[in-house]
Parts: structure tokens; sequence; C-alpha cells
């Protein structure tokens, strides 16, 4: 298996694609590789995909950060609610969402109801050298990333625990996830 291609076969993959009736919508802590999981996901199985974190930027025309810096994190949870909302109404296939989206109770219950809600969970030390390669993560920006990502997953945890389906992302190739979370969505169908 290469880390672009999944270790199950073209059958077993159209098989379970042709089962979801639903967006997979992925959530998780910063860093834990929805965005770059979900893209790989959704080409595989044939479907659209959409960042939320992205979606919001575009509509915005200003970055999560500059968001934060401005307007606070309730007003983006606020509206990455509103997008999340849409973006499920719209019928895309795979969804990437942002760390935050899945701890608010509304966009959570909307994402259970109508989705196939896909915890990407992973270790605090593979999360802190993830995120050191962008500066893009407000929250990060706070003091030691180490010590605040321990405490959000702690206290995330919970509301992350709440997803359909939990799968484990280490460091490694990103094909084992994608495998992961095919083979998770096809016992939970």
């Amino acid at each position: 298996m290469t880390d672009e291609q999944p270790s199950l076969t073209a059958a077993e993959i159209s098989r379970i694609a042709g089962r979801i009736d639903r967006p997979l919508v992925l959530v998780g802590l910063m860093g834990v590789g929805k965005s770059t999981i979900g893209r790989r996901l959704a080409r595989i199985l044939d479907r659209d995909f959409v960042d939320t974190d992205e979606e919001i930027e575009s509509a915005a025309q200003r970055t999560v950060g500059e968001i934060f810096d401005e307007f606070g994190e309730p007003y983006f949870r606020d509206g990455e609610r509103r997008v999340i909302a849409r973006l499920i109404e719209e019928g895309h296939g795979v969804i990437a969402t942002g760390g935050g989206a899945f701890v608010n109770d509304e966009t959570r219950a909307l994402i259970l109801d109508r989705g196939i809600a896909i915890w990407i969970d992973c270790d605090i030390d593979t999360l802190v050298e993830r995120t050191r390669r962008r500066d893009s993560r407000p929250l990060l920006r706070q003091g030691d990333p180490s010590a605040i990502l321990a405490e959000l997953y702690e206290r995330r945890k919970p509301c992350y625990a709440q997803a359909h389906i939990r799968v484990e992302s280490r460091d490694g190739p990103h094909a084992r996830t994608v495998d992961a979370i095919l083979e998770a969505v096809d016992r939970w169908l």
C-alpha cells in the first residue's frame, strides 16, 4: 500500500460508497488531518470535498485567524455553524470541519442527525508536530502549543466521543487512516 492508494479493493470501495447516503463529516482537533484525509477519502469514494474553514474564509474574505482576532471565537463559531448547515443541506460528500465545530451543541446535533460524524483522534505529540508546520492556528498563539492542545483535547473529548465513528490518525501515511475510516463506515452502515 502506498500513501496514495487504499488497501481495499475497488469493488470493496464501490460497495461501501454505494451504501453511504449522507455526508461524511470529519471532526477532531486541529492537526489530526481532517482536510488532507478528507480530500483523499472524497477522491477514493468519487465524492466532492469541502473544508469548512476554506468556505468561511471565502465567504468572509478573511482568514480564520483574522476573524478570530477581529470578532472573537463566538462570532466565528456562529458563522461556522451556518456554513456547516448549508454544506450538509447541499449534500456534499465529505466535509472537514474546524476543530471546535463539533463542540457547539447545535452544530453537533445537526451533524449527528444529517451526516455521519467521524472523529479522527490523534495523540498530542503528533498534533504538536503537525500544527507546528503552519502558523494559522489562532488558538495556538496563546501559549505553549502542547499544553493548549492537551487542554483542548480533554475539554472537547466528551463532544468528539459522541461521533458515530472514531478512528485514530497516527504519524504515517494518511492512507491508513482513510482505510480505517472506510472499514469503520462499512461496519457502521
